[in-house]
């Protein structure tokens, strides 16, 4: 049996909260004012009545979730961040010092520091080559158009000026100056600082003018676009002389041929560099610079003394133009030391303007050509026979008119009846004929002969470097004697067949005038490097010939070729001096057809004959006027140039006597 419930209880609810900080309201008040009545039920549908169907709440509108949104934001500045953590690391760690030297590379400016060209001096210290200060003088045609400086000819007018100070043409300045649309055009190079002061004290007149003027007729400046560049330059002050062992120097600053390209690097020196930091295209005073400075090129002392250089030149280039020929040259050579006192060429060139230089005329002749010298190389052939005792200078030897050799028939330069001469007279008279016949004696058979004559050719140098190292030198041609043939065996005792320069002829008589000890050629005395320190240069070779009394006799007999009524070359001779020397004329080589054509004409000797000082060669190729005999066409220089020398050195004479040997013989006795 169940108990019954106990009536429910109705629990009052908990009194309002008064408001903060509000007056509080009496509970009476508070009861009164919540509403009592109860909204009315909804009446019951009838029976039978369509019931409506139950309309479904409506959803509540919500906003759409940023979540998807940020994270697609996050992970775009993720992805972007990211690149710039990758780019970072490569241009922070991986090509850092690639950046970092491109950042330099724009920041900092280098500056080539040019370096100074040592000079070219003479034995005397005399400057025969050197370096001063010149200016490329430019301009900027869009300064002078007629919009800016309101006068139509401006281009004309300053050209007039501007032409007697260049000395250039004033219609080609003209040209370049009316060229409005660029902004540089070079006008003339090389000037020197004189004339670019002229310019630059010509345009503060102008400006003076200008500024002047009356408001109403202004007077521009046509000089107002017109600059320089300056740079180093090289002269020759000299002009022509010895030009073609000077050599010269082209655009670039680099030695070329001569004296310039063989000792260029010496000459030059080397560049120096400075690099300072530029901003906006100006050097940045206060920032640092790092500079090295050019070390300046050595001073090059030659062996040439210019005075006798310039007497040399002067006689062989009026003898190349009275006798028409193609070109020619002097050797003068100090015989005790070997060094050469003057090379001179004729024609020459002037360095200071290679543009307008034969190029035919470029180079060193005397060095560069080979040519066949005729009788002045029967001075070797007679060496060879008394230094092998084959024979003596009073040695009998009959000269037929014609001698048959192998297929040839050989004659002398003149046609004569049987000449009855000694050794001594075969070599004043410069007979060929008797010249083969005294080189057979030098053995049993003629192979053995060329053997023992070659021999000697090569201790003369013949075939060999002079030793100068000279660009474009020649060796010469002398084959071996096996390789000779038929008529080079006969020919090449007097002189035709072999070939040689001028150097190394003028050498085999200074041999003999040094007592038969060669000295190799020397044309650099020394040099003096950036610090003051002279160096000289390195001694020559020496080495002996034949012995000293065999180059005594030669000597001697060379005197009979000078002296002698009977000799070739009386005109050599010089009053107060024993002079030795000999006479060469030669068939040529033409080297345009390779065929023989013409005559070298020579002459070569050294004096005091009996106490040699100096050795003067000469040779002129192809005389087309006058007489082409070695005697008559050389001869005259060879006493020029050495009675200038011997002076010029204060070289006194011997005093004595020269001994008189026997030219010639009579049959029979």
């Amino acid at each position: 049996m169940t108990e019954p419930r106990e009536p429910r209880r109705r629990v009052p609810r908990p009194a309002a909260r008064p408001a903060r900080g509000g007056p509080q309201r009496p509970a009476a008040k508070r009861t009164a004012a919540r509403p009592t009545a109860r909204p009315a039920p909804k009446p019951a549908p009838k029976p039978g009545a369509k019931r409506p169907a139950a309309r479904r709440p409506a959803a509540p509108f919500r906003l759409a979730s940023p979540r998807p949104r940020l994270r697609l934001v996050s992970l775009a500045l993720t992805l972007v961040l990211l690149a710039f953590v990758v780019r970072l690391f490569q241009v922070q760690a991986v090509d850092a010092s690639a950046f970092a030297a491109k950042a330099n590379e724009n920041r900092y400016v280098p500056v080539r520091l040019a370096a100074e060209r040592g000079a070219i001096t003479d034995r005397n210290g005399v400057a025969l080559a050197s370096t001063v200060d010149a200016y490329d003088i430019t301009a900027d045609p869009s300064l002078l158009a007629p919009d800016r400086t309101g006068i139509d000819d401006a281009p004309q007018r300053a050209a007039k000026l501007l032409a007697p100070i260049l000395h250039e043409d004033r219609g080609t300045l003209a040209g370049k100056l009316a060229r409005h649309h660029t902004r540089y055009v070079l006008l003339s190079r090389q000037q020197t600082p004189q004339a670019w002061k002229r310019i630059k004290d010509l345009r503060k007149t102008l400006d003076a003018e200008a500024a002047a003027a009356p408001r109403r007729a202004p007077r521009p400046n046509v000089l107002v676009g017109i600059f320089a560049d300056k740079h180093s330059k090289r002269i020759y002050p000299n002009k022509d002389l010895a030009s073609g062992v000077l050599g010269f120097v082209n655009g670039e600053g680099k030695g070329r041929g001569g004296i310039e390209a063989l000792l260029d690097t010496a000459l030059a020196g080397k560049e120096g560099k400075l690099v300072y930091a530029q901003s906006g295209g100006r050097r940045v005073p206060t920032a640092d610079a790092q500079e090295h400075p050019a070390v300046p090129g050595s001073d090059v002392q030659l062996t040439l003394d210019r005075d006798i250089q310039w007497a040399a030149q002067r006689a062989i280039t009026r003898q190349v133009r009275k006798s028409r020929a193609d070109r020619g040259y002097v050797v003068v050579q100090d015989t005790r030391t070997g060094e050469i006192l003057a090379l001179a060429n004729s024609p020459g060139f002037d360095p200071n303007d290679i543009s307008r230089a034969d190029p035919g005329a470029l180079g060193n002749a005397a060095l560069t050509d080979a040519y066949e010298p005729g009788s002045t190389s029967k001075l070797m052939s007679m060496a060879a026979v008394l230094e092998e005792g084959a024979a003596t200078p009073a040695t009998r030897v009959t000269v037929p008119n014609r001698l048959h050799r192998g297929d040839r028939l050989f004659a002398d330069d003149v046609d004569h009846r049987t000449w009855y001469l000694t050794l001594n007279g075969v070599l004043a008279k410069s007979s060929n004929i008797g010249t083969i016949l005294a080189a057979g004696q030098l053995g049993k058979t003629q192979p053995e002969a060329n053997r023992v004559l070659y021999s000697y050719l090569r201790k003369f140098g013949i075939g060999k470097p002079t030793g100068l190292g000279f660009p474009g030198e020649t060796d010469g041609i002398l084959a071996k004697p096996q390789d000779w043939n038929t008529s080079q065996q006969y020919t090449i005792p007097f002189g035709q067949g072999l070939s040689l320069n001028a150097v190394q002829a003028a050498s085999i008589y200074s041999t003999i005038a040094n007592g038969g000890e060669r000295i190799a050629p020397s044309l650099v005395r020394g040099t003096t490097g950036p610090g003051g320190r002279y160096t000289p240069a390195a001694h020559p070779e020496r080495s002996r010939v034949v012995g000293k009394k065999t180059a005594a006799t030669l000597a001697t007999m060379l005197e009979s070729v000078v002296d002698d009524h009977e000799g070739t070359g009386p005109r050599a001779k010089i009053d107060g001096y024993r002079v030795g020397g000999k006479t060469g004329t030669s068939n040529r080589v033409d080297p345009k057809t390779g065929r023989y054509h013409g005559y070298t004409a020579s002459f070569a000797g050294f004096a005091p004959a009996d106490k040699p000082r100096i050795t003067v060669y000469c040779a002129v190729q192809n005389p087309t006027r006058g007489s082409y005999f070695g005697g008559q066409v050389c001869g005259p220089i060879y006493q020029q140039v050495m009675e200038f020398a011997l002076k010029t050195l204060q070289v006194p004479p011997t005093g004595t006597k020269a001994p008189r040997l026997p030219v010639t013989f009579k049959p029979g006795e």
